[in-house]
């Protein structure tokens, strides 16, 4: 296909084409309206010096009788100027003016109308064009009074010109501007065309370039480039999912390997047989939480878990999570404590929240046990709260704490910081977290809590009325 073939293809030509049609039609209306008005108000002239013209000559005619009214025809009809005037008999015979010829028997038509016409001076000369009025005078006289329309043929002879002109030059701008428009359009849409098509060739890094000038191909742009960042987001995710479960998978598995192994080459009775296969057996569960974990969060960041969403309280959820972890909380030695408001409105996933608040609670469990002091500085509180329209959950502890240099890195997939190598766990409960969190529209955040760390869940409150059932939670 042609450049101008393409270019008359775009949909941005086919706009402005349509928009300049739209313009001559309105243009073609409005000068073909103000030429009527203009025709039309020149004629109400001519008619209005007419009736007035006759009127005079009438009343002269009533007080100075037939020869004033010759008089003053006579000396009117040598000025210059459009105005025709003629006297002539009731048999049609001239008696004075400067009308010349007439049409036969227009003089014997009183009233008004328009008529061809010769002037006397100009017998020879192709007739003109007037409106008259033929009055009777009384004794049987004829008095025509009229006005040339050459005037009004040389106003409409300009207008249409005008009328030409204008929409010449309308047609030639509209197509210019057109070609113009399109032409801009069509090379940011090639420039987009050409960075899409690097990106599909590999080049994951390319982005849509930005004018600036906030229309809605930059509205365009934005967002795709936005759609590029969160497309790299995620490869960059699967990518680290892959080198993570490469690297912390191997070890379990190398384990488990060894172990059957090892059942195969040592047992020399059912007993020692039966052990090594309820060691593989945990080793496996252990594998198949780490996938289930993995499948949770994949699932949770595609967005695959919205129909599952309903209105709930989630103050319930959050007081029935903190009552299961009380009795743990007790054996480890560190005091409970829960402050809820009553009532906290939440649409979303009940399970998914319980086990967000969960994952929390483990964690100040696994890591507050280690702080120094009394029972009462060891505590761990967990709270829920509405503040601004919003839920604001808090677990905090009295442990070791998370550096604020890599308080952003543990929320992602098998991210476990070297002090919390020697604890059990495989680094996806807190991106498990940061996923419910992004699934309600919310956020997760890790705070200092001197000593300790504060994970503070922000989550929007819904309107929907407190649920009276009791919540079900996943531990």
């Amino acid at each position: 296909m042609t450049a101008l073939g393409k270019l008359f293809r775009t949909t941005a030509f086919k706009l402005s084409f349509a928009y300049l049609l739209v313009f001559t039609i309105f243009a073609f209306v409005t000068l073909g309206y103000v030429a009527w008005s203009a025709q039309r108000l020149l004629t109400e002239q001519f008619i209005s010096t007419i009736e007035a013209e006759i009127n005079g000559l009438s009343e002269q005619y009533r007080v100075g009788g037939l020869r004033r009214l010759v008089n003053i025809v006579e000396r009117r009809s040598r000025a210059p100027g459009a105005s025709l005037y003629l006297v002539t008999t009731n048999a049609g015979e001239r008696i004075a003016g400067n009308v010349g010829a007439l049409p036969p028997g227009v003089i014997d038509r009183p009233g008004q109308f328009e008529t061809p016409y010769s002037r006397t001076e100009d017998a020879d000369a192709g007739p003109n064009h007037a409106i008259i009025r033929v009055y009777r005078l009384p004794g049987g006289f004829r008095l025509l009074v009229g006005r040339d329309v050459e005037e009004r043929i040389r106003l409409r002879d300009i207008i249409h010109r005008a009328f030409g002109y204008s929409l010449l030059f309308i047609g030639i701008l509209g197509c210019a501007g057109s070609w113009f428009i399109a032409r801009r359009v069509l090379k940011r849409v090639d420039d987009m065309t050409e960075t899409t098509r690097e990106i599909m060739a590999g080049d994951l890094g390319g982005r849509l370039r930005i004018a600036g000038t906030g229309d809605e191909l930059d509205r365009l742009a934005q967002n795709l480039n936005d759609m590029l960042d969160r497309i790299g987001e995620l490869m960059h995710g699967m990518r680290e999912v892959s080198d993570n479960i490469a690297h912390d998978l191997k070890t379990p598995l190398t384990r488990l390997r060894n172990k059957a192994d090892e059942a195969l080459r040592t047992a020399k009775s059912p007993d020692e047989l039966k052990g090594s296969l309820e060691a593989i057996i945990e080793e496996s569960d252990n594998l198949i939480r780490i996938f289930n974990a993995l499948l949770m969060i994949a699932r949770l960041e595609a967005g695959n878990a919205r129909e599952g969403l309903a209105d709930f309280n989630a103050a319930e959820t959050v007081r029935d999570v903190a009552e299961l972890y009380e009795a743990l909380a007790e054996e480890a030695g560190l005091p409970l404590e829960v402050t809820v408001d009553e009532d906290l409105p939440l649409h979303g996933s009940r399970e998914l929240l319980g086990q967000a608040v969960a994952n929390l609670l483990d964690n100040a469990l696994k890591y507050g046990a280690q702080a120094e002091g009394s029972d009462a500085f060891r505590s761990i509180t967990v709270s829920a709260h509405r503040i601004d329209g919003a839920m604001r959950i808090v677990v905090a502890d009295r442990g070791p704490g998370i550096p604020e240099a890599d308080r952003g890195r543990v929320l992602e997939r098998f991210v476990r910081l070297e002090t919390a190598r020697s604890r059990p766990g495989f680094g996806l409960g807190l991106s498990l977290v940061a996923a419910v969190a992004r699934l309600h529209g919310g956020a997760l955040t890790l705070e200092d809590n001197e000593p300790g760390l504060r994970a503070v869940l922000v989550l929007p409150l819904g309107n929907a009325q407190a649920s009276p059932e009791p919540a079900q939670t996943a531990a």
